[in-house]
């Protein structure tokens, strides 16, 4: 067991797991995961390389050639930063490369400020680059989570073969907490039937590209994405309920806003106002249909979230009008307490 903050703990687990190469840039609030990992020197631990490049763009293609040779290959940054890696993630998304993609949240628009905010949902789950593709989003809510996602997007991402974001914020990144640590695993010496190695002896050479030019074979190529993305929906969502199983109203909130809720649902109870929460893990592929399922036996929904509302869209569309749902939010890196959001849920829902 250790003590750590969220950043560090990425970086530890990312060690721990057997990541062969990190490439990054420094932006706040995120810098301890490329600082960590530059103290660590993993490279005599593990052979992992760790690279601070000139650019968020430069990190995001260095990426893409080290997951292209079926490594497991990170990156993170924020906003901003992640901002500049959206060409590079949609390159990524369309040659099906596997790798880890970590978002510290900070507040915009813009340079915005570097306090926490959950303002890039849209941006993780709708796609943030141009076509049609999607990430598997993880949004952890605690330290240790941060560290066990890690290992989890890999095991997703290579399942899938697929880029797997994890969506922390400048809170969860600077907290600190116990963290249980796994075993060290080395680099995999794995050679991937898909991957671009090099040796072509004995088979037919493998192309890794996102550039189909007839438009045939990009419809093909389109209509293989969703598809792969529809077994997503069916197979990895997760999410977890907190008292629902008597709940009159449900809140629905991730990552720091989940453990705010977590007081603002004693706060309720007190009074004795029968509240839940429902914490989607998985942002993309969104538990909409076990919202649907509360929706039936609950009275009203709000989904609280530290942006001018975005997830409130997702649970709009997951609840189909059953009951109403509302939103309460704060913007530019402000946090709302417990009691704040415990008042707006009396005036938003209660009374209205």
């Amino acid at each position: 067991m250790r003590l750590m903050k969220g950043n560090e703990a990425i970086a530890e687990a990312a060690i721990r797991c057997g990541v062969d190469a990190y490439f990054g840039y420094p932006i706040t609030p995120q810098s301890e995961i490329i600082e960590y990992l530059a103290l660590e020197n993993p490279v005599e631990r593990t052979g992992m390389v760790v690279l601070q490049a000139e650019s968020e763009t430069a990190a995001i293609n260095m990426v893409y050639g080290a997951a292209a040779c079926g490594k497991k290959a990170m990156t993170s940054s924020s906003s901003p930063g992640i901002s500049l890696k959206q060409e590079g993630i949609s390159f990524l998304a369309c040659a099906e490369l596997p790798c880890l993609i970590v978002n510290v949240v900070r507040g915009g628009p813009g340079l915005g400020t570097i306090q926490p905010s959950q303002a890039d949902y849209f941006q993780s789950v709708k796609g943030g680059g141009h076509g049609d593709y999607k990430l598997i989003v993880l949004a952890p809510a605690s330290v240790q989570e941060q560290y066990d996602f890690v290992e989890l997007s890999y095991d997703l991402a290579f399942k899938y073969r697929i880029p797997v974001l994890m969506l922390s914020d400048g809170a969860m990144g600077q907290m600190m907490e116990k963290v249980f640590v796994s075993e060290q695993k080395k680099c995999s010496k794995e050679i991937l039937p898909w991957a671009t190695t090099g040796k072509t002896k004995d088979r037919e050479r493998n192309y890794i590209t996102s550039l189909f030019l007839k438009t045939d074979v990009m419809e093909h190529k389109n209509l293989s994405l969703q598809a792969k993305y529809k077994v997503i929906t069916n197979n990895e969502v997760r999410f977890e309920e907190i008292q629902t199983e008597d709940a009159d109203y449900i809140l629905v909130a991730y990552g720091i806003s989940a453990r705010i809720c977590m007081k603002v649902i004693e706060l309720a109870r007190a009074e004795g106002i029968k509240l839940g929460m429902l914490r989607p893990i998985t942002l993309w592929p969104f538990p909409s249909v076990r919202l649907n399922e509360l929706a039936n036996v609950t009275k009203g929904m709000l989904a609280v979230e530290l942006s001018a509302g975005q997830m409130v869209e997702d649970v709009r569309l997951a609840v189909n009008g059953k009951v109403p749902v509302e939103h309460y939010g704060r913007m530019g890196g402000a946090v709302y307490s417990p009691t704040e959001v415990f008042e707006n849920f009396k005036t938003l829902i209660l009374k209205g």
